[in-house]
């Protein structure tokens, strides 16, 4: 496996996907769900997204280079960002979890992904945990890809909190290069997503939109749903000239009738590109973000 020769992401002809001033909105396969990751090429194809995010799962297709890179080719639909399998549903994919990031980021770097998402370790990965900020660091540059590391959530067992993650749920004090924020674990953890966008500047280099309520359930509602600062956050990143990926990651699993879900997703897609139009940032540093 060799690494993409280049970090913007392009079309299975080369040519560069967007603008500059653009700023690239993915699909991710998980918003697709119970539907297969064929299916989220077809429906971001047709509902006119710039590309994939792939969530590694137990799909034998996910977890299959060749075949993503047929399905790319066809829907012409680029994969700009590979989702580690590193979600408690995964835990038997791709065995121990060092062996998850790197075979992450070396099918990324063959698919032509620029980004690799992964999740905080958990406290009982013994030899994983303690060196996770360095190794990660590594594994991306050995594949010449961004690995970004997710804001979680804190878990509650009886009203209190067990301490899931370590070093912690929330990446934004921890030595991470890279960060992806996702609007509805903020919405659990009771943060605003918006003042963590700024502190984070230069080192937000993926996004996954969704939204949230503060109830202690990960919902991943469509934005403007919950009580998350969306919309401001946009327009925020297209000010600052934010250089990574949105992902639409919302969940559809309740869709009712013929094309309810492709509906939401057009939707989600029509909220983003509104709010990701360049206009003067909202505050904070003036500085680009991502990487």
């Amino acid at each position: 496996m060799t690494p993409s020769p280049s970090a913007v992401p392009s079309t299975a002809a080369g040519q560069p996907l967007t603008a500059p001033t653009e700023i690239p909105v993915a699909l991710s396969s998980a918003s697709v769900y119970p539907l297969s990751v064929h299916d989220a090429f077809a429906v971001s194809h047709d509902l006119g997204y710039d590309g994939v995010e792939i969530m590694v799962t137990n799909s034998s297709i996910s977890q299959n280079p060749d075949t993503l890179r047929d399905l790319s080719e066809r829907y012409q639909q680029p994969i700009l960002a590979i989702h580690a399998p590193t979600l408690l549903l995964t835990q038997q994919v791709w065995g121990k979890a060092w062996t998850k990031i790197e075979m992450s980021a070396a099918m990324a770097a063959e698919v032509g992904a620029s980004t690799v998402v992964t999740h905080p370790p958990f406290r009982w990965q013994t030899g994983y945990a303690e060196n996770f900020a360095e190794g990660v660091k590594t594994i991306a540059e050995q594949y010449g890809v961004t690995i970004a590391v997710e804001n979680m959530y804190p878990w509650r067992v009886r009203g209190r909190e067990a301490k899931a993650y370590l070093p912690h749920w929330n990446p934004v004090p921890e030595p991470y290069e890279h960060v992806t924020w996702d609007f509805s674990h903020a919405a659990i953890a009771g943060m605003d997503s918006f003042e963590q966008i700024l502190k984070l500047g230069d080192r937000l280099s993926h996004v996954h939109l969704t939204d949230g309520t503060p109830n202690g359930k990960d919902e991943h509602l469509l934005p403007g749903e919950g009580t998350q600062r969306c919309a401001e956050a946009l327009s925020y990143l297209a000010g600052a000239g934010f250089k990574g990926v949105v992902a639409i990651e919302v969940s559809t699993r309740r869709s009712r009738g013929a094309g309810e879900r492709e509906e939401q997703l057009k939707q989600t897609l029509d909220f983003a590109r509104e709010h990701l139009r360049p206009k003067a940032p909202v505050g904070g540093p003036s500085s680009s973000l991502g990487a």
